[in-house]
């Protein structure tokens, strides 16, 4: 049986300084401290699904978003292969809230110098994107 990576996306929202973070509650990564987004669908392009991701997980409109850094998310063991543009969102209106309970504990803002662990992987990517400025 031949596999293939599956597409996924995530955003970056900061405000004063600090990351809005979601802790999953499903696989990959279940546990983790992760960006919010998710799975993209057919024919969907990435940063419309990433727009899409953030509205329904935390109920706010991510806005101008630009392509921050891509996250290969490899998991040999459960045969997982991601792929996932993250997008920095220049903008979001409405104030954030967990939309989804029964797929995340928790959220919250984070400085980049102190993010929670375990931080999931895509997260940790993009935080030394942010700190490197590629």
């Amino acid at each position: 049986m031949s596999k293939a990576p599956r597409v996924g996306c995530g955003v970056v929202l900061l405000k004063d300084g600090a990351i809005l973070l979601i802790q999953r509650l499903r696989q990959p990564e279940a546990g983790s401290w992760s960006l919010p987004g998710g799975k993209v669908d057919w024919g969907e392009p990435t940063p419309v699904a990433a727009a899409r991701e953030v509205a329904e997980e935390l109920g706010v409109v991510a806005q101008d978003l630009k392509l921050l850094c891509v996250v290969d998310l490899i998991d040999q063991g459960d045969g997982d292969h991601w792929i996932s543009p993250v997008y920095l969102a220049d903008s979001f209106t409405g104030e954030p809230a967990l939309m989804e309970p029964h797929k995340h504990a928790a959220f919250g803002w984070f400085p980049l110098g102190d993010l929670p662990a375990p931080l999931a992987s895509s997260a940790a990517v993009a935080a030394q994107a942010l700190k490197t400025g590629s």
